[in-house]
């Protein structure tokens, strides 16, 4: 008996220890994203104002990396959050491990790692990334987000976009099309972080479990720097 009870103990203990490491890799992810967003936003003349106000979800994928060098495609990993409360006009809430994945925008990354900030600008394509597989210019409108203090120079077709994307690499931030990519929810990742099943809409939009420590700098820059939502126009 004694020693069934050892092998059972043992056997969680080897577990629990082998969980470690995937529930720490994500919160070092929303940690890292944290970073990108806090000092993407410090910069004025990066993603204009009036469109972050207006966006419903803001997705932050820190260190992206091509796979295939001279064809393009691209891998990573990051997070998803939104605002909370009803019509999305409360703060920024529980956040969702999010996967871009293949695409061609590979050679524009230049051999580097990029971290990419797209915003969400409507609810259908916020609704659509947290339920599944999202391509980019065909299930959801996506343009190169414009940059400045404001949005004034923005194209009809930026305006229309239901998703702006943006990229930083070697230090330079721009708008990038990222058009033939893909957006999908983590739901392993999600359970790693979390510790349990959740769906993906139900930590973003129904706040289903509290936001994790590591998100902290992610939440409090966005609650900064966009507290209210701004109506579309």
């Amino acid at each position: 008996m004694k020693n069934k009870l050892c092998i059972c103990l043992v056997g969680l203990l080897f577990l629990a220890a082998s969980a470690l490491p995937d529930a720490k890799k994500q919160q070092e992810r929303l940690e890292n994203s944290g970073k990108v967003i806090k000092e993407i936003l410090d910069v004025p003349d990066n993603v204009p104002q009036d469109l972050l106000d207006k966006s419903k979800c803001v997705v932050v994928l820190p260190s992206v990396v091509k796979f295939a060098i001279g064809i393009g495609g691209s891998y990573g990993r990051g997070v998803m959050t939104c605002r909370t409360g009803e019509n999305s006009t409360g703060p920024w809430g529980a956040p969702s491990i999010i996967a871009l994945e293949g695409g061609s925008f590979g050679l524009q990354l230049g051999g580097q790692a990029t971290d990419f900030v797209l915003l969400l600008m409507t609810q259908r394509s916020a609704d659509a990334v947290l339920s599944s597989k999202v391509k980019l210019g065909a299930d959801a409108s996506a343009a190169a987000g414009p940059k400045g203090r404001d949005a004034a120079a923005a194209t009809d077709v930026t305006l229309r976009a239901e998703i702006l994307t943006y990229s930083r690499s070697r230090g330079l931030f721009a708008g990038i099309s990222l058009e033939g990519s893909t957006l999908r929810p983590d739901k392993n990742a999600n359970k790693e972080l979390y510790d349990k099943d959740v769906s993906p809409k139900d930590i973003v939009l129904k706040g289903a479990v509290p936001a994790p420590s590591s998100a902290e700098e992610l939440l409090s820059t966005l609650n900064t720097k966009t507290p209210k939502a701004k109506a579309a126009d």
